[in-house]
């Protein structure tokens, strides 16, 4: 099956996703036949059903957030590429050093570009700031019913008074990244993938 998948993908797309990415030859065709063995449908493409029959993601309680980050607005599909651009992200960091492109922009896997994504599962309506209310959702997603309503408030609303420099009331990027400026970002939004 690994040698249908990578016959498919032809060698000048393999360039351009290592390009665009940093993944090596070999990461982008096993990454090619898991996507191949994750699109049901046979057509090109992994819809979010598809995406939820991962046993990882079925069981994350942000498993559905972490699946929209892999579809564009408003799109209920996801190629090939898009995949790799979103899995990019989760790639260590130490990995940008062997794929240094001086012409090209900051890395998928940067710093700037984990927090972002990051961010991007807090801000659930995309006007590019976490109101308490988002936070309050996504905080119950990942505790359940395990902290009374009162608790995960008072969590939340410490959280945006921690946060909240310029008096709005919500995190913007900007708040995020200095909150974050300590944690080890690069560590533990990394996934090892094999080379």
């Amino acid at each position: 099956m690994g040698s249908r998948a990578s016959s498919l993908l032809r060698e000048e797309d393999i360039e351009e996703i290592k390009k665009q990415t940093g993944f090596s030859h070999s990461q982008i065709t096993r990454l090619y036949s898991r996507f191949h063995s994750l699109d049901k449908g046979e057509n090109g493409a992994l819809s979010r059903e598809d995406f939820q029959r991962i046993p990882e993601l079925a069981i994350n309680p942000l498993g559905d957030r972490i699946i929209n980050a892999f579809f564009p607005e408003g799109e209920d599909q996801v190629n090939f590429r898009g995949f790799m651009r979103t899995l990019a992200h989760f790639r260590p960091v130490e990995d940008n050093e062997k794929n240094k492109d001086p012409t090209s922009g900051e890395p998928l896997n940067s710093r700037t570009n984990k927090l972002f994504f990051a961010f991007r599962l807090y801000d659930l309506d995309r006007d590019d700031k976490i109101s308490r209310d988002e936070l309050l959702q996504v905080l119950r997603m990942m505790v359940g019913v395990n902290i009374s309503d009162e608790q995960l408030g008072s969590i939340a609303d410490r959280t945006i008074q921690e946060a909240d420099t310029n008096g709005d009331m919500c995190i913007s990027f900007s708040e995020f990244t200095k909150v974050l400026e300590k944690v080890d970002v690069e560590q533990k939004m990394s996934i090892r993938f094999l080379h």
